[in-house]
C-alpha cells in the first residue's frame, strides 16, 4: 500500500486529477447514472427513434415499480454474455408474483385494469389521397420518416386521440380509424405451446415469477419456465426413461432463483416485447429511464427542440 501511494503522490497533479475523474465517472455510470439512445418505436409515442435517455442505475438495486421505463439487456440473445446483450426500452407492467393479463387490448393486473399511459399509442388504419405527402404525416405526429410507408390509397401507424386529431388536418389525409384487435392465436407469442393459444391482445393470464417460485413441470407449464431454467438459470433438463429430469435427477417441480418482470411497449401492436420472448430476469435490468435529455432528428438532421429535457411519467 505504502507502494502505491509513493507512486500516486509522484505523478503530476493534472495526471492525479484525470485519474480521478475517469475513476468518478466509471462509479457514476455504474452505480449512478448512464444514458441510452431510443432506435424503435416500441415506445411511441412516449419515445421517438433518436431520444436520448437519462437512466437511473440505482432501482436495479433498490426496485422498481409498475409502470416505470425501464431499460435492460434483451433476455432473447442467450447465445452472449449478458453485457454483449442488446439493450431494450420497454414499460413494466408486471412485477414478480403479479398475474398479467390482456383482454381485448385492455392490460389487467391481478385482475384490475390499468390506465393507459399518457403517450400509449394503437394501430390505426389510415385513408389517403393518391400524392399524399408522406413527409408531412411523418412530421404531424413527430413518426421518423423510415418508418412511414404506404400502400397505394392507406397507411397503418401508430396513433392516440392527440396524434389522431394531428394527422386528420394534414391536405390528403381522408380519416384515421383504429384496426380490428388480434383474436386469432399466433404461433410467434410466448410461450409458443398449444396449450396457450394467446394473441397478442388476447394474453395470459400467467404469473410473473418472482424468486423462490416452486414451478410445474408438468407438460403445460414447462414452456414459461423452460427458458429460466436452462439459459438463465444454468439447469439442465432432459428427458429421461420414466420422466424429466432437472440436472440430472427426476422432477416434477424447480424453483426460480431470482425476480422477473413483464414488460410490453408503449406502441402495443409495434412493439416486441415479453408477449414474444417472455419474461426479463432481474439480473438483465440496466436502469429506470426517468427524462429525455435530448432529442436528434436523423431525417431532417437537426434537434427536436421540443423534447430536450422532456420527463418520463408513470
Amino acid at each position: 500500500m505504502r507502494a502505491l501511494w509513493h507512486r500516486w503522490s509522484r505523478l503530476g497533479p493534472w495526471t492525479r486529477a484525470f485519474v480521478q475523474a475517469l475513476l468518478l465517472m466509471v462509479v457514476v455510470h455504474a452505480v449512478v447514472l448512464r444514458w441510452v439512445i431510443v432506435q424503435s418505436t416500441s415506445m411511441f409515442a412516449t419515445l421517438v427513434p433518436g431520444d436520448l435517455l437519462l437512466v437511473q442505475r440505482w432501482p436495479v438495486w433498490t426496485g422498481v415499480s409498475r409502470g416505470d421505463v425501464l431499460v435492460f439487456r434483451d433476455p432473447a440473445q442467450d447465445d452472449r454474455a449478458v453485457r454483449r446483450r442488446q439493450l431494450l426500452v420497454k414499460r413494466v407492467v408486471g412485477l414478480p408474483g403479479d398475474t398479467v393479463e390482456l383482454r381485448a387490448g385492455l392490460v389487467l393486473v391481478n385482475g384490475r385494469p390499468l390506465p393507459p399511459w399518457p403517450g400509449e399509442t394503437r394501430r390505426h388504419l389510415v385513408r389517403i389521397a393518391p400524392g399524399t405527402s408522406l413527409d408531412s404525416i411523418a412530421e404531424a405526429i413527430g413518426l421518423p420518416r423510415a418508418f412511414v410507408s404506404a400502400g397505394e390509397r392507406q397507411l397503418e401507424l401508430p396513433l392516440n386521440p392527440v396524434l389522431e386529431q394531428r394527422l386528420v388536418r394534414v391536405p390528403g389525409v381522408r380519416g384515421a380509424e383504429p384496426m380490428s384487435l388480434s383474436r386469432r392465436p399466433a404461433r410467434h407469442l410466448f410461450p409458443f405451446s398449444p396449450f396457450h393459444p394467446w394473441s397478442s391482445d388476447a394474453y395470459g393470464p400467467l404469473r410473473v415469477p418472482a424468486a423462490g417460485d416452486s414451478v410445474s413441470l408438468d407438460p403445460a407449464q414447462l414452456p414459461l419456465y423452460d427458458r429460466i431454467l436452462t439459459r438463465h438459470e444454468g439447469h439442465v433438463l432432459e428427458v429421461g426413461r420414466d420422466g424429466l429430469l432437472l440436472d440430472g435427477r427426476p422432477a416434477t417441480k424447480a424453483v426460480i432463483a431470482q425476480d422477473h418482470y413483464f414488460v410490453l411497449g408503449d406502441s402495443r401492436h409495434n412493439s416486441a416485447d415479453s408477449r414474444h420472448w417472455g419474461f426479463v430476469p432481474a439480473d438483465h435490468l440496466v436502469g429506470r429511464a426517468t427524462r429525455v435529455l435530448l432529442s436528434w432528428d436523423a431525417a431532417q438532421h437537426r434537434l427536436r427542440g421540443q423534447r430536450w429535457w422532456r420527463p418520463l411519467g408513470r
